[in-house]
């Protein structure tokens, strides 16, 4: 007599079925989704998320970067890789642009990260989009665990975390008027170190900077920022080559490396199990502006 098998489902299985479902929600019930797609990781797992939802189709909607005009090259180089290899619609909402034409005024300490909200405003209205796919999760900063998997925001673009519709089970509320729209965040169960194991079972290639490499680093406040044309010494610092990777990648005036010799997936899934920090407070130096950094700028709209 034989024995029937027991069916489980693995810990990422069931992440990645639950985005998938959430994916296709949206295209059931929205006319203009876009997928915010700057390069890295979490984007890019979304991106291959989108692929398998849609699969054997191309992904049914375009991708956009806010882009700030301050990027590693490498992030901007494998984005231009991926959208190319995937016949994507890649729309770039330039921050460089909206300086040049007074949507935007430059900060005097040159950095974008702030005035990123505007110009993604302006990106929405002007393509209409209703719905957007971001990849933030919970992990990683205080302010977006108050998130919902659909984050409703005003026609304002403004979100307001007391005024978020209640998720029962798996059932979304995509209802809103015109001029609103949803932020959806189908990476908002996963951790970081999901992320990983995701990125290393499939085999999904990221940008080397990642992973450790040499570069020219100065120290500030215990943090570890690039040597580059956005970050320039000042006076008494010095720079030195140091083994480092990032965690996570945006604007270079305001991103940090880690010290780190993980020089493959498995040696950063090792380090990642072992950090007690999340990526954003060891790298982002705009998010220790103030305890409420992240939520006063989801709150001003910012993805």
């Amino acid at each position: 007599m034989s024995q029937t098998g027991h069916y489980r489902v693995s810990h990422l299985d069931a992440l990645e079925a639950e985005s998938i479902y959430v994916m296709r929600e949206v295209m059931a019930e929205f006319e203009r989704p876009v997928l915010l797609f700057s390069g890295g990781k979490d984007s890019i797992v979304m991106l291959r998320l989108a692929e398998k939802a849609f699969a054997p189709a191309r992904v049914p909607f375009p991708v956009m970067h806010v882009d700030t005009g301050h990027n590693f090259p490498e992030v901007l180089d494998f984005r231009n890789e991926r959208v190319a290899a995937l016949g994507l619609n890649l729309v770039v909402a330039s921050v460089q642009e909206a300086i040049d034409t007074g949507l935007v005024r430059e900060l005097p300490d040159g950095t974008r990260n702030r005035i990123q909200t505007p110009v993604l405003l302006n990106a929405v209205e002007k393509y209409r989009f209703d719905a957007l796919f971001g990849g933030a999760r919970r992990d990683e900063e205080k302010a977006r665990a108050k998130e919902r998997m659909f984050s409703f925001r005003d026609e304002f673009g403004q979100w307001d975390p007391k005024n978020q519709r209640p998720e029962l089970w798996a059932l979304y509320n995509g209802r809103h008027h015109p001029g609103e729209s949803i932020r959806v965040f189908p990476l908002s169960n996963w951790t970081e170190l999901d992320v990983w194991h995701y990125i290393a079972r499939e085999q999904i290639p990221l940008p080397p900077i990642y992973y450790a490499h040499d570069r020219e680093v100065v120290e500030r406040g215990g943090m570890f920022y690039a040597v580059n044309e956005f970050i320039r010494l000042r006076d008494g610092e010095t720079s030195e080559v140091r083994r480092v990777r990032y965690r996570t990648v945006g604007d270079a005036s305001q991103t940090a490396a880690v010290l780190s010799e993980a020089d493959t997936v498995e040696k950063v899934i090792d380090e990642v199990a072992a950090t007690r920090i999340t990526e954003r407070g060891a790298t982002r130096g705009d998010d220790k502006v103030s305890e409420a950094a992240m939520e006063d700028r989801k709150r001003e709209g910012y993805f």
